[in-house]
């Protein structure tokens, strides 16, 4: 139980911090690509929603090893998935 407590902590976690880089990002620089930016949150928040869904209903529940896969999963999608919302959000802000 405290391993899933901890994922969805670090989900609210790397949502937050995404979603607040893409607000800074439309605040600093109000003439460059706020719709961009605004599409970056937008997936965030599709993603965050994602993941819940996910945590909160897991494949297989009488099968431990199936469980532990499930999460597995979650928590890589979790990774890859925000490192590259991220790596967008840098992208955009690198345009001078």
């Amino acid at each position: 139980m405290a391993r899933i407590k901890s994922l969805k902590k670090d989900i609210d976690f790397l949502m937050n911090e995404l979603i607040t880089d893409c607000q800074l990002f439309i605040i600093t620089r109000p003439e460059q690509n706020s719709p961009e930016a605004e599409k970056i949150i937008n997936q965030a928040v599709e993603l965050w929603n994602q993941l819940y869904e996910r945590t909160n209903n897991p494949d297989g529940k009488h099968d431990r090893k199936l469980v532990r896969q499930h999460y597995k999963s979650i928590e890589k999608d979790l990774l890859v998935q925000t490192h590259e919302m991220f790596a967008q959000i840098s992208a955009l802000a690198a345009k001078d």
